[in-house]
């Protein structure tokens, strides 16, 4: 896919290193990258592993920044959100960014002079109905503000699928226009190997929208001979753990050992209850796995004629999918197929090129829709974990 530029765009991008979004931003900055253009990804949270940071490295035309500091869906987050705030701002002041695309709500009230695209991959409030079947609580409020003056303030809202966008609209009372975005994998870094009697799920397991419970109670009832094993990390940030037996925890696994899972995985199994888009989805569809999914608006947006769909909480609805799934192989191999066929679809070329057309929407906007309250900003220099000095885009 060749998308046309006049001269390389200057973007500056935040991530944060505890979940997909990682992924995302690396996969999106590889491809503007390729395409000539100019990427700063500003890493929040946690310190980048040596793996993610290897990952930024590899990526010709991407400068890796770190600020090391709590998220702002983690606990009383609001005096580090204040200061990484602060140092983004300082940041795209001596960078001069053509666009600050915000993988986080809150920056979306910044006073950047550049326009800003404010992308909606998950939000504690939807998240939490979806988990626990009822609104946030009180003690979220701060939240609550704080989202949506970021995407009051922003220039532009967009997100992976309509029903993640429906969702934002929904929860936080912001009715603008917004765009879908979809995600996308490079397919080469993903094959069909030969399959084996495993169905395999993958993810933060710690997180309670990915339904762990019902798949280990589901798994009782598959036939002998085949196993259910689980990659991902089983500790939150929080110290929250989960209890995986008796499935087979793998743990966290890196790229390449992950990719070999999803290779030798005959099913691929994800009864969510929320997931915004579904990137371990996408990765085992390249893989040629079938997938049982969640019924869920977004798996449903995705996935729908490719998967089968079982209710989150059915445990038994889900093992009895499970049970005639594997007990029918020329039905594995038409889903994985139709899975495999969907998945080509959320290339990174396809994704670096929406997002492309909307930043250059907003270079080109007369309005940029300034913030309405921004918050004073203060000197970056000292800056925790900043990788090195910050140098101007060329």
């Amino acid at each position: 896919m060749d998308v046309p530029e006049a001269r390389p765009l200057r973007v500056l991008m935040t991530t944060d290193t505890v979940g997909g979004v990682w992924q995302h931003s690396i996969e999106l900055a590889r491809a503007l990258a390729g395409w000539g253009h100019r990427v700063v990804l500003a890493a929040l949270g946690p310190p980048p592993t040596q793996r993610q940071r290897a990952e930024a490295g590899a990526v010709r035309g991407l400068t890796l920044q770190v600020h090391e500091g709590t998220l702002e869906w983690m606990h009383e987050p609001w005096d580090e959100v204040r200061r990484a705030g602060e140092w983004l701002l300082a940041l795209a002041g001596r960078l001069r960014p053509d666009v600050v695309h915000l993988n986080q709500f809150a920056f979306g009230a910044l006073p950047f002079d550049a326009p800003t695209l404010v992308v909606a991959h998950s939000c504690v409030l939807s998240w939490w109905q979806a988990v626990h079947g009822e609104a946030a609580p009180a003690q979220w409020d701060r939240y609550r503000a704080a989202v949506r003056a970021g995407l009051e303030g922003a220039s532009a809202i967009a997100a992976p699928t309509q029903a993640m966008l429906a969702a934002v609209a929904r929860h936080h009372g912001v009715h603008r226009a917004g765009h879908v975005l979809p995600n996308g994998r490079n397919p080469r870094r993903f094959v069909a190997g030969t399959k084996r009697p495993l169905v395999l799920s993958a993810g933060r397991l710690w997180d309670p929208a990915k339904n762990l419970e019902t798949l280990r109670r589901a798994a009782s009832a598959l036939p002998a001979g085949w196993e259910v094993r689980v990659a991902g990390p089983t500790r939150g940030p929080d110290g929250q753990a989960v209890d995986t037996h008796p499935l087979c925890a793998l743990g966290p696994l890196p790229p390449s050992s992950m990719a070999r899972a999803y290779a030798a995985a005959a099913v691929y199994c994800l009864p969510a209850r929320y997931e915004p888009f579904g990137q371990t989805v996408l990765e085992a569809a390249l893989s040629g796995c079938a997938l049982v999914l969640g019924d869920i608006d977004s798996l449903r947006e995705t996935w729908e004629g490719a998967a089968i769909f079982v209710p989150p909480g059915d445990a038994a609805a889900l093992g009895d999918a499970l049970v005639r799934l594997l007990a029918d192989e020329p039905r594995r191999r038409e889903l994985a197929d139709a899975a495999r066929e969907r998945a080509l679809q959320f290339t990174p070329a396809r994704m670096a090129g929406a997002y492309l057309g909307l930043y250059q929407a907003l270079r080109q906007a007369p309005d940029r829709h300034p913030p309405a309250t921004p918050p004073a900003a203060g000197p970056a220099s000292g800056a925790p974990g900043a990788q090195r000095a910050a140098q101007p885009f060329i």
